[in-house]
């Protein structure tokens, strides 16, 4: 009686034929290149904060193309395991359709990642933001929110539910940057939901600065960058604002 094939050799088989069909040089062309290995001290501190903003647009290109750098993430584990050396911290949304290192084509060692519903500001993740840059190193800090955000929702229709309800009030003056002729003033509309939502971006932005003497003179440095932008659920799309 044959030995039945395991799944493990199903899949090498599949793998060495993908190869063999692929020996044409336009075909190896199209395979993605594989990714650095995780930042090292030297690589971070050489890094400017306007080529780590470089980096992240870049890997969201590759993101939204569907061409990820092929990564060997064990490799990436034990690159890693005695130190980090991110070169910057994405404030996000907790949505779980938003991971901020594959949307941003990142590998393990690349990203501070600090992920709150709405993308507020406390005092928690402004020492972690504290931490990332001052201590860790990271050049770059990144606030991106998304549309259709679920907590934006809820500050727009004043939801209230234990705890997550001065998570909303975070969220609230940013509703009322919204111009008063954007109707209606619900989840409803979705147009004005995604205003709410960027709107808020920039006030977290503005939040950083004022509250963190600490990241403030490193940014009139120029030590470090601050940058906001909208995650598109629809395209997986990064759009940052313009300064």
């Amino acid at each position: 009686m044959k030995p039945q094939p395991t799944l493990l050799n199903l899949s090498l088989l599949s793998t060495l034929a993908l190869l063999a069909g692929c020996a044409s040089p336009s075909c190896q062309k199209s395979l993605s290149p594989l990714a650095p290995p995780p930042p090292t001290q030297a690589v971070q501190a050489a890094m400017t904060p306007a080529q780590a903003l470089a980096e992240l647009r870049a890997g969201n290109a590759r993101f939204v193309a569907g061409q990820p750098l092929v990564r060997h993430l064990p490799q990436e584990v034990t690159a890693t395991a005695s130190g980090q050396y991110p070169f910057a911290v994405v404030l996000s949304c907790l949505d779980s359709r938003q991971p901020v290192e594959m949307v941003f084509d990142q590998g393990i060692g690349d990203l501070f990642s600090a992920r709150v519903a709405g993308n507020v500001l406390n005092d928690d993740i402004l020492g972690s933001l504290e931490f990332a840059c001052k201590a860790s190193g990271a050049k770059l800090i990144a606030v991106i929110g998304h549309s259709n955000c679920g907590a934006i929702k809820g500050a727009v229709d004043n939801v209230e539910l234990g705890n997550l309800t001065g998570l909303l009030g975070k969220i609230k003056p940013a509703v009322d940057t919204v111009p008063d002729a954007v109707q209606p003033r619900t989840s409803k509309n979705y147009a004005f939901v995604d205003q709410v939502s960027a709107a808020n971006v920039r006030l977290v932005e503005q939040a950083i600065r004022e509250r963190s003497p600490i990241l403030r003179e490193m940014l009139d440095q120029g030590q470090i960058a601050l940058v906001g932008g909208m995650y598109d659920l629809k395209t997986g799309q990064v759009q940052f604002f313009d300064k």
